[in-house]
């Protein structure tokens, strides 16, 4: 369907879907759709009545996001808005707060929606984000790919703020997980 090969794995997509279960989530929010299948995961860990808000940049990969909510009977659940997460946020603090966040969005970006994450996080929501070990890189002390900086800073930022409870699981890519005190 031209998406990239970038999707969450099936035990991280079912993860997600504990993860907003475990949490108690009604209203959810995912910065990056793409094709919808993490989308699909954390909407039916939801609890009943519950909601999910998707951004998604690329119009193209919205379309087949929305086929896979519709597929899936999530068309009532799920909420997918078009467009740049960084200008779509605002709108949204208005909505919250939000019980559960995943990012798995530009690597380069994690920071600012963690910024915005923790305005907009209830006192014991949980922020799940997307790709936390960057294939091994973020070990890489002297790295220069500005995704990997970007993901080493935004690890050390989960696991250095006081206000949160934070760990990585270790499945696929790794998630990083925060809890806000």
């Amino acid at each position: 369907r031209g998406l990239p090969a970038i999707s969450v794995r099936p035990e991280e997509g079912r993860f997600l879907q504990f993860l907003a279960a475990a949490c108690g989530a009604r209203l959810a929010l995912e910065i990056g759709t793409l094709g919808g299948y993490s989308g699909v995961c954390i909407a039916r860990g939801l609890a009943p009545g519950g909601r999910l808000i998707t951004l998604e940049l690329e119009p193209a990969h919205a379309a087949v996001a929305r086929e896979h909510f519709t597929l899936a009977g999530l068309d009532p659940v799920v909420e997918l808005r078009v467009g740049d997460a960084h200008s779509l946020l605002p709108d949204l603090a208005r909505i919250g707060p939000f019980d559960f966040i995943f990012i798995d969005a530009e690597k380069e970006g994690y920071l600012a929606y963690l910024d915005w994450s923790l305005d907009n996080l209830r006192p014991g929501g949980l922020l799940a984000a997307h790709n936390a070990f960057r294939r091994g890189a973020v070990l890489e002390l002297d790295a220069d790919d500005p995704r990997v900086v970007a993901t080493q800073r935004f690890n050390q930022s989960l696991a250095q703020d006081p206000r949160l409870i934070s760990s990585v699981f270790p499945g696929g890519d790794g998630i990083a997980l925060a809890v806000l005190r």
